[in-house]
């Protein structure tokens, strides 16, 4: 699986969000300015080269859709965020998060209780 740039991510979560969508849908989910049509039109067609989306032609224009489902790209990413910057050590991760965040006590019980409840499955 490809790594997404910031752009293209953004999009890809419009494109998650809708399911199925047209670029002028996807224009109007961002924010303004509104970038050209022909911006987008390039990114998603990125998309689809990547394998993220594909389409159906109804004549000139084009509905698309993903083919690859969000929560892959989500342990996709975040595995590629572990073993880039945290040593490939989820532990790691979660050190960090904590101490940067000042979880409180009642928040790293819950992880706790998650993590066991996750262990006995």
């Amino acid at each position: 699986m490809n790594r997404l740039t910031k752009t293209e991510e953004e999009i890809m979560q419009i494109i998650w969000q809708l399911d199925k969508c047209f670029v002028k849908d996807i224009i109007e989910q961002l924010p303004q300015p509104k970038p050209p049509y022909n911006t987008i039109s390039s990114v998603v067609r990125i998309l689809e080269k990547k394998g993220f989306v594909a389409h159906t032609a109804y004549g000139k224009t084009h509905q698309y859709y993903p083919i690859i489902k969000k929560e892959n790209y989500s342990n996709f990413a975040l595995n590629h965020l572990v073993n880039g910057y945290f040593a490939g050590s989820f532990k790691n991760l979660v050190s960090n998060f904590s101490r940067k965040n000042k979880l409180s006590t009642d928040e790293i019980e819950a992880l706790q209780n998650l993590l066991k409840n996750q262990q006995n499955q």
